[in-house]
């Protein structure tokens, strides 16, 4: 096996084909052998078989009861080995076969006895889709069916089954495939659960409809949007952790009620038995509510915990009561009274009782990590505890990442062997360089590189190590493959984290893999449904690909959680000025109130002035921050300055403008030297030299960003980066370049240089590009529908 993984470093899109034995456990050992021994002899025998391993394209992984097959070569390869087994099994009718396809990111790992393995998204789905068929069947996923329909002689073997509920309540779309004389053309029997389920709903609803006419409005002002996600009951042995209460006297302690409770859920969602809802979801209800079936019906989850924090001086008193959430009775309850030196007994003890009472199966390794003491430092534990707090917040401001920022530094001083605060001190400093709510310095960068490498050195196989590396690398590096690889790792030590399949998601969408971000961001909802910076990551996506009602309606479920967020409105925002409704536009942004350390709610403002050609009412406004600017807000003062000046030569007053662009300039040069990659600050710069009428400067730095970000090697910076360059090329007499360079835009997604990828709308808004509005290639462009995906 350790001979044949030669890939075990690198992450790829493999082709996965899954095979299992039906009834293979009520066989006798020898009968066992038997069928395995002539399972295999049939593989082998397959075309697409030979022909891989020939190629050294294959690698094959027994799974006791049947294989795994693992295709390097194309996507077809599976589905037709599978076509030629099953055809091959014709012959051997006591051989139950059922076998699923899916196409996913694979990865090597070094499994528990040292060996090379391989593990990944692409192998579980590809299981997991066979788990949805029986004897005969030949399941694959959607994605494979989408991808195997581009070729004609696939179709008439196709035949969509709608989806299947799976692990963990997760839900995945699969066609069955069968011909005359290959596959099984019944409907699996979980499809057929499924169907007459359907169907009795069906008589119910149609019932009830004419029983309770006089009452439907009533009826549906009961029921919230949040009904159609829970028709299905939530799998037993899942479990949300609500905030635990803050008893002490001490209200500045609330910091320590917050990391015991995340403490106890992190070590719950290290059991890959559990479904475990993350506590981005959680900590939008009370410690405890009066409604539990409500809300876990909400989460997807059969099983409440709630707790309570007392702690005075070096005391700690923890109570936790496990509920269940159907009938609100209790489970379990305890109470445990410790000094601060014992506090990670308390939290081994919660997530091992609850595991008892859920039935879950921990496996040894399970078993350590739970019981596991990350530091034996009081002091370097409460510090990295004030440091975590600062990073559970619903919208995490630059003045949160300082703060986590030095509680986490105090807590690797205090131990320095404390690899779970050196890995959160990397993915803090790594996730503050990619949003620039730190200062994006080169130092700032290798201290991510160090502390993730620091914490794997210390814990090779602690999953939040491997989620920093691979943050580092997706942030700083900039290395999307090596990200992935690393998250992939980190899924095996962290099953239950919503965070992974995000990340993965983010990274795809990174490498234009659109479709997959899309899954990999169900994937992580299921386990974590009410988690607002997600919910906005997708919504962030749709608007990207231009598909402005879905990111809408994502938008819609995060006020519901949080109305008024401050996020959603300026996203609600930016879709309303790409579709060109400047009116609706300015409807959102009278309820957005301008906050001095966030900067996008002036950007937003500001470019919808400019695009209704009222400057007036920004500028004032723009004047006052920037007469005190924040220093915490690094190149940011200078972007605004950009901002002003712009608003300001479309008031007509170019002497102003001039001036505030000739401070921006100042401002951002020497800025360059600590930020080189700071694409965000290159392009200011090019548009600020622009303005000034330095087309040399301007045209140089634009060019420079899109060489260093390459659309083919970063589908979300690299587009953005194109519109610089067309922005600076319209204004610098560069017609034809500028034209090319928005015909690329418009027929791709990606997020937008100023708010939102253009469209057409914007074409006929922005000023910025005034200078082309009489070119027939323009007009074409500026009056064409919007690109459908």
């Amino acid at each position: 096996m350790a001979a044949e993984v030669k890939k075990e470093i690198q992450l790829e899109i493999a082709h996965v084909l899954f095979i299992d034995i039906v009834g293979y456990s009520k066989l006798s050992i020898n009968e066992q052998r038997a069928v395995v021994d002539e399972l295999t002899t049939i593989v082998r025998g397959s075309d697409q078989y030979q022909k891989a391993d020939a190629a050294g394209r294959l690698i094959k992984i027994p799974t006791g009861d049947g294989m795994a097959l693992v295709f390097y070569t194309s996507q077809e390869a599976p589905a037709q080995c599978a076509i030629e087994i099953s055809g091959a099994l014709k012959a051997h009718p006591r051989l139950q076969v059922r076998l699923g396809v899916h196409s996913g990111p694979v990865s090597g790992v070094i499994d528990v006895n040292g060996h090379a393995n391989l593990a990944g998204a692409g192998l579980n789905m590809a299981q997991r889709v066979m788990a949805c068929g029986d004897a005969g069947h030949i399941l694959v996923s959607k994605h494979v069916a989408e991808d195997l329909e581009e070729y004609e002689h696939w179709r008439p073997l196709l035949h969509d089954l709608g989806t299947c509920e799976v692990k963990h309540g997760m839900r995945v779309a699969i066609a069955n495939l069968y011909g005359d004389v290959v596959g099984n053309p019944h409907l699996p029997k979980k499809f057929q659960a499924l169907k007459k389920r359907s169907a009795r709903m069906r008589w119910a609803a149609m019932t009830a409809v004419l029983l309770a006419l006089a009452v439907i409005v009533a009826g549906i002002a009961m029921f919230s949007r949040y009904r159609a996600r829970s028709t299905l009951a939530a799998p037993e042995k899942s479990i949300a952790v609500l905030p635990f209460e803050n008893l002490s006297r001490d209200p500045d302690n609330a910091y320590f009620a917050d990391g015991i409770q995340d403490e106890i859920l992190t070590r719950l969602s290290k059991i890959a038995d559990l479904k475990v809802i993350s506590r981005t979801s959680t900590q939008h209800y009370k410690s405890a509510p009066e409604n539990l079936p409500e809300i876990a019906r909400q989460l997807g989850v059969a099983h409440i915990l709630e707790g309570s924090v007392q702690k005075s001086g070096d005391a700690v008193r923890v109570n936790v009561q496990l509920i269940k959430a159907a009938n609100d009775s209790h489970l379990w309850a305890d109470t445990f009274d410790r000094k601060l030196t014992d506090i990670f007994s308390v939290e081994s003890e919660v997530a091992k009782a609850i595991a008892e009472q859920l039935r879950a199966k921990l496996t040894g390794s399970e078993k350590q990590v739970i019981a596991a003491r990350p530091t034996d430092n009081v002091e370097a534990y409460d510090a990295y505890l004030r440091g975590l707090a600062n990073t559970l917040g619903t919208a995490i401001t630059p003045a949160n990442a300082l703060a986590a920022q030095k509680y986490l530094r105090e807590a690797v001083r205090l131990d320095p062997k404390f690899a779970l605060s050196w890995a959160l001190l990397s993915s803090v400093d790594a996730i503050g360089y990619r949003t620039e709510r730190l200062q994006a310095t080169i130092a700032l960068c290798e201290e991510a590189r160090l502390a993730a490498e620091t914490a794997l050195a210390l814990q090779p196989n602690l999953g939040e190590a491997l989620l920093a590396k691979g943050e580092y690398y997706y942030c700083c590096a900039k290395d999307f493959g090596a990200a992935a690889r690393y998250f992939e790792q980190a899924r095996q030590f962290l099953p239950s984290s919503s965070r992974i399949p995000e990340s993965l998601g983010i990274v795809a969408r990174r490498l234009g893999q659109w479709e997959r971000s899309e899954v990999y961001f169900n994937e992580a909802e299921q386990l974590d449904p009410h988690n607002v910076s997600l919910l906005s990551t997708q919504a962030e996506t749709y608007r990207a690909l231009r598909r402005f009602p879905e990111a809408l309606r994502k938008l819609d479920e995060i006020l519901d959680i949080t109305p008024d967020d401050i996020t959603v409105l300026i996203q609600k925002t930016a879709i309303a000025q790409a579709e060109g409704d400047l009116a609706r536009a300015a409807a959102f942004l009278a309820r957005l109130h301008s906050a001095a350390d966030n900067p996008y709610t002036f950007q937003i403002k500001a470019y919808q002035a400019i695009l209704e050609r009222r400057p007036a009412p920004i500028i004032s406004p723009l004047k006052e921050i920037l007469a005190n600017p924040d220093p915490r807000l690094g190149y940011y003062n200078g972007d605004l300055r950009f901002w002003l000046g712009w608003a300001q030569e479309i008031a007509g007053d170019n002497l102003a403008a001039r001036e505030s662009w000739r401070q921006a300039r100042n401002e951002l040069n020497p800025l360059l030297k600590e930020q080189p990659d700071n694409k965000n600050l290159i392009g200011d710069l090019a548009l600020i030299n622009m303005g000034l009428g330095d087309k040399a400067t301007a045209l140089a730095l634009a060019e420079q960003a899109m060489a260093e970000h390459p659309i083919d090697k970063d589908a979300i910076d690299g587009p953005n980066m194109v519109e610089i360059f067309a922005r600076v090329a319209a204004r610098t007499g560069e017609p034809d370049r500028a034209i090319a360079a928005l015909q690329k835009l418009l027929s791709i997604p990606y997020s937008g240089a100023m708010t939102t990828s253009l469209t057409p709308a914007l074409l006929r808004l922005d000023p910025m590009f005034d200078p082309l509005r009489n070119d027939p290639r323009f007009q074409k462009l500026a009056e064409s529908a919007a690109p459908k995906e």
